[in-house]
């Protein structure tokens, strides 16, 4: 699975750790984040990710 990196504050979404502090489970890719999913260090949404 890819990893998608923010455009502002540079966090990496990692499907294979998911994001438990918002309860997405391990293994969650990032096209079926939900649309509401924010950076968990800036907030912004998912169309400032990038593929990296």
């Amino acid at each position: 699975m890819k990893k998608y990196v923010c455009k502002i504050c540079g966090y990496v979404y990692d499907p294979t750790a998911g994001d438990p502090d918002s309860k997405i489970a391990p293994g969650t890719a990032f096209e079926d984040l939900p649309d509401d999913w924010t950076c968990p260090l800036c907030g912004v949404g998912k169309e400032d990710f990038e593929e990296e």
